[in-house]
């Protein structure tokens, strides 16, 4: 358990960055009501030139992402990396977008 703990613990140090144009966004929910809890990622996503840049858009950072209190309430904030969560949602809609005007995968 203690060993769990610790793993968790320094895997995500850095903390996560917005841009201008995302700036006071929740991370997860796109909501622009009270942050609570200050977004951390991982090394690998905070690694060279990815380095303080924007966790949603990939832009340059300027303020500390955060959580919103719905998101920290239901846990959101424990599902791990926002950047691979938000990756793994953007792809899914892409699906769907596709899906929705005929596109066809090349």
């Amino acid at each position: 358990m203690l060993i769990c703990f610790l793993t968790s613990a320094l895997y995500r140090i850095a903390i996560g960055r917005l841009c201008e144009k995302c700036d006071g966004r929740c991370v997860i929910c796109d909501s622009f009501v009270r942050p609570v809890t200050l977004v951390r990622i991982c090394d690998e996503c905070n690694y060279g030139s990815f380095q303080g840049r924007c966790v949603v858009c990939g832009a340059p950072g300027v303020s500390d992402a955060y959580y919103c209190a719905n998101c920290t309430r239901q846990e959101k904030d424990r599902d791990g990396c926002p950047k691979i969560v938000n990756l793994g949602s953007s792809k899914t809609d892409l699906f769907y977008e596709r899906k929705k005007f005929g596109f066809k995968k090349r």
